[in-house]
C-alpha cells in the first residue's frame, strides 16, 4: 500500500472533494475518509448554497453586507469579499462537475431565501436535498480519478511534524492498525464537532478531529465560542442526532408558534422568522422558558401538500414517519447544535500558521462567520476556500519530503469511553449551549479537564479512543474560548 503523496487530504465531505477535484491528474492524492464516502456532514445540507450569480455590484455589496450582519461584524471583510465575489465561477465549476441545481420550466435556476437574507440568492436541489445532490456529483467525479487514492474507515489520529513543517499524519484503519502517510501538502477538512453536545444536526462522527489534531500540533485556532445553534431542529424526545427543519421552510413564510399556539417572533426582532438564526435561536429559547416548554411549533398549513411534498420532498417524507402532515399540522421544533463558526485559523489560500499545512470547511476558521454563520454560506465557503487552496497547491513545490513512512506497533485494548462521553455531552448540553454564564463554564471547565487530562495520558489504540480524546480537546477549546469572551454577541450569550 502506497504512503507517500505530493496532497494528503483528511476528510471526504465538499470541503476536501472540491480541491481534489480542482487539482491536476499529474499530482498524487490521498483522501482519508473517517467513515465510507457516503457518510459525511456535506450530505445533510437541506437548504442550499448562497450565492450572488450576477456581476451587479449592488447585489453583491448586500450578500456581504448580510453576512457581516448576521456575524455582527466581527468577520474578516478580506475573507467575506473573497466569500461574496467569488461565488459564480466555483458554482459554475459545481455544475461542470455534474452539480443539477433545481430549475424552472424555462430552465432558469429557482433561487430560495432564508433567514438573514434580503432575498432569494439561495441555489437548491431536490427541493431540499442540497448537500445530497453536490456530493452526489462529486463523489461520481471523484472514483474515477485515478491520482486519488481513498482510505474509508480510516482515522487520522496526529499530524506529523518536521522542522516546523506539516510533513503528512499519522492513521488509523478499521483495523486499528496505525501508520504514517507521507506528503508535500496536507489539508485538514474533517468536518464540524456537533458530537462534543447532546443533541447536534450533525452525524455521531463528528468529534472536532482536525481540531483537536491542529491543537496537539499547535496550530492557531479562533473563534470556537461560537457554537451555532440552529433554530429549528425537529424535536424528539430522543438524545442524539436530530433532524434539520431548514432555514428554507421558514423562508417560504412558514411563522413560530409557542405551545399556546401564538406566533411570538414579533416580540424580538421586527424581520421576525428570517432574523438571522443567532437571534431566533435565543428567541424560541427564552419562548420556551417563559411558556415552561421544551420545543416550540413551526407552522406551514397555508401551503398545500402538492407544494410542499415538491419543495421540501426530504422534509415532508422524514416527518410524515412520526405521523406530522406539514399540510394540516404544526412541527415541533427545537434549537439544536448545528455548526461552528471558528476553527483552525487559515488566510485567504487556506494556509495555517504550520508551513505545509491547510485547512478547510468546517473545521476552520476563515473568519467569513464572524460571531454567527448566515445561513447557506457554508457550502460556498467550502468550495470558494477549496477553489483556492488547489490554485494555490498548484503553484508550490511538492516534492514529497524524503521521510520513510512508519508503521507503528501498537496493542489495542478494548476500554470503553462510553461514560466519559456521556458526561462531556451532558455537560457541554448544560453549560455551554445557547445561554452560558461565568459559573457554569467555570463547572464545565473543571469537569472536562479532568476528562481530558485523564484522557491525554491514557493510551489506547482505537478510533473510540481517539475520538473521545478529541471531544475532550474540542469541548475544553470551546469553554476557554466561551470564558474569554465576557460580552453577548452573535450566538455566544453570557447572562454574566
Amino acid at each position: 500500500m502506497d504512503k507517500k503523496f505530493n496532497v494528503l487530504i483528511l476528510g471526504g465531505g465538499l470541503a476536501g472533494m472540491f480541491i481534489a477535484l480542482n487539482l491536476p491528474k499529474e499530482i498524487k492524492i490521498a483522501m482519508v475518509m473517517k467513515d465510507t464516502k457516503d457518510i459525511a456532514n456535506s450530505e445533510l445540507a437541506q437548504g442550499g448554497i448562497a450565492a450572488e450569480l450576477t456581476k451587479n455590484d449592488e447585489a453583491l455589496k448586500k450578500h456581504i453586507e448580510d453576512t457581516l450582519t448576521a456575524g455582527s461584524n466581527i468577520n474578516d471583510l478580506d475573507a467575506t469579499k473573497t466569500l461574496v465575489y467569488e461565488a459564480s465561477e466555483n458554482i459554475e465549476k459545481l455544475m461542470e462537475f455534474g452539480v443539477e441545481f433545481d430549475k424552472d420550466k424555462e430552465g432558469h435556476l429557482l433561487l430560495a431565501q432564508e433567514g438573514g437574507h434580503r432575498g432569494r440568492r439561495i441555489l437548491r436541489a431536490g427541493g431540499d436535498a442540497t448537500g445530497h445532490e453536490i456530493m452526489r456529483a462529486l463523489k461520481k467525479r471523484i472514483v474515477e480519478k485515478e491520482n486519488v487514492t481513498i482510505f474509508e474507515e480510516t482515522m487520522a489520529t496526529d499530524l506529523i511534524v518536521k522542522d516546523n513543517k506539516c510533513i503528512g499524519a499519522t492513521l488509523i484503519d478499521k483495523e486499528n492498525k496505525m501508520f504514517d502517510c507521507i506528503a508535500s501538502k496536507t489539508i485538514i477538512a474533517t468536518g464540524g464537532l456537533g458530537a462534543v453536545y447532546k443533541n447536534s444536526t450533525n452525524p455521531k462522527i463528528a468529534t472536532g478531529d482536525g481540531i483537536a489534531m491542529a491543537y496537539r500540533a499547535n496550530v492557531e485556532c479562533e473563534n470556537l465560542e461560537f457554537i451555532q445553534f440552529h433554530p429549528t431542529g425537529f424535536y424528539t424526545e430522543e438524545d442524539g442526532q436530530k433532524f434539520l427543519i431548514s432555514e428554507a421552510v421558514r423562508g417560504e413564510g412558514a411563522q413560530l408558534k409557542n405551545v399556546d399556539g401564538e406566533r411570538f417572533m414579533g416580540k424580538y426582532d421586527k424581520r421576525m422568522e428570517l432574523a438571522p438564526r443567532d437571534i431566533v435561536s435565543q428567541s424560541i429559547y427564552r419562548e420556551m422558558y417563559d411558556t415552561w416548554s421544551d420545543h416550540v411549533y413551526l407552522d406551514i398549513t397555508f401551503e398545500s401538500k402538492e407544494f410542499l411534498q415538491e419543495r421540501f420532498p426530504t422534509i415532508y417524507n422524514k416527518i410524515l414517519q412520526y405521523g406530522i402532515h406539514m399540510e394540516k399540522d404544526f412541527i415541533p421544533v427545537a434549537p439544536v447544535e448545528h455548526f461552528s463558526c471558528g476553527g483552525i485559523k487559515i488566510d485567504l489560500d487556506g494556509k495555517t500558521n504550520l508551513e505545509n499545512l491547510y485547512a478547510n470547511g468546517e473545521c476552520a476558521c476563515s473568519g467569513v462567520h464572524g460571531a454567527n454563520r448566515l445561513a447557506s454560506n457554508s457550502l460556498l465557503e467550502c468550495v470558494v476556500f477549496g477553489n483556492r487552496i488547489a490554485e494555490d497547491i498548484k503553484k508550490s513545490d511538492l516534492t514529497i519530503p524524503d521521510v520513510e513512512p512508519k508503521t507503528h506497533s501498537v496493542t489495542h485494548k478494548m476500554f470503553s469511553f462510553h461514560p466519559i462521553r456521556s458526561e462531556i455531552r451532558d455537560v457541554m448540553d448544560k453549560y455551554v449551549g445557547i445561554v452560558r454564564s461565568e459559573e457554569g463554564l467555570e463547572i464545565a471547565k473543571k469537569i472536562i479537564g479532568r476528562h481530558f487530562k485523564n484522557l491525554s495520558k491514557t493510551l489506547v489504540h482505537s478510533h473510540y479512543y481517539y475520538e473521545t480524546l478529541n471531544m475532550a480537546t474540542t469541548a475544553m477549546m470551546i469553554i476557554e474560548a466561551a470564558i474569554k469572551r465576557k460580552e453577548s454577541v452573535g450566538c455566544h450569550y453570557r447572562v454574566n
